[in-house]
């Protein structure tokens, strides 16, 4: 008899997500974390950090198209843009698809994220040779620290907040990104899910709206992310999501499209009072 391989991820003590695996093609412990690639019968390659999916190739676009396009589509004419985390690539595959893009600078503390991706996610990682594209392995907080009225867009493609990126989540992080834009710039965070993290998405969303002047919170659907119900947090100097100020609208997305981008913004009434 054939033995099955099930891989667990507990994304919650008392929740988890199973997945048959075919085989494990990668499994390292790097300098910040534990990184392993499996390859499921379901998802497809899965890129797992600290025993947590980060990305599958079945569904990767929607969280990529969506931390991406809603922002830059609010933007009349993002050209500098900097991605805190966001190692596999698939952040900086969507920046790049705008023409007014001068320049994308991510900041990814471990280098072996970025191998893994090119190695095993190369359609994830695809943009990361893009000319355009700069590459900077360091710590994202104390990076956008260095930063002045820099760039147009910081979006923070981040792990759950536990080991490095747990201040990527805290007010000190968001002063510094506020310090880091441009007078009409604009950052968006992934904030987990509104049914398991509702404490989270309460103090991150009261945080950046104590810094910027207008805040706005979104949402998209990712099976494998914990309830695959996922959410975005943006703050905005100047710019309304909810009247975006892009002309070009990007082609070749799954996920994304104008439609989307008005209705992520329309909350559940549970999401609204979590917010309030």
């Amino acid at each position: 008899m054939e033995m099955e391989l099930w891989y667990t991820e507990k994304q919650t003590p008392n929740v988890g997500i199973t997945c048959k695996v075919k085989e494990t093609l990668w499994r390292c412990q790097t300098d910040y974390q534990e990184l392993a690639v499996l390859d499921t019968f379901q998802f497809g390659r899965i890129l797992l950090l600290d025993g947590m999916v980060q990305a599958t190739a079945a569904d990767e676009f929607v969280y990529h198209e969506m931390i991406v396009h809603v922002p830059m589509c609010t933007h009349p004419a993002p050209k500098t843009v900097v991605v805190v985390g966001g190692g596999d690539g698939g952040t900086v595959r969507e920046i790049c698809k705008y023409p007014s893009v001068e320049k994308v600078i991510l900041v990814e503390i471990d280098a072996q994220v970025v191998e893994a991706a090119r190695k095993f996610f190369p359609e994830i990682a695809c943009s990361l040779d893009d000319p355009r594209v700069e590459i900077c392995y360091a710590d994202g907080i104390e990076y956008i620290r260095s930063l002045d009225s820099f760039c147009d867009l910081i979006i923070v493609d981040s792990t759950e907040p536990v080991g490095p990126a747990i201040g990527l989540f805290d007010t000190p992080f968001y002063q510094s990104v506020f310090k880091a834009l441009k007078e009409d710039g604009i950052l968006v965070a992934q904030t987990e899910s509104p049914f398991f993290n509702a404490e989270l998405i309460r103090n991150v969303f009261s945080r950046v709206k104590s810094v910027f002047p207008s805040s706005y919170f979104y949402l998209a659907s990712v099976p494998t992310y914990p309830s695959g119900l996922w959410s975005f947090t943006m703050g905005s100097k100047k710019y309304d999501p909810q009247k975006p100020e892009g002309t070009f609208i990007p082609q070749n997305t799954r996920y994304y499209w104008p439609g989307i981008h008005k209705s992520s913004l329309i909350l559940p009434r549970f999401v609204q009072e979590l917010l309030e």
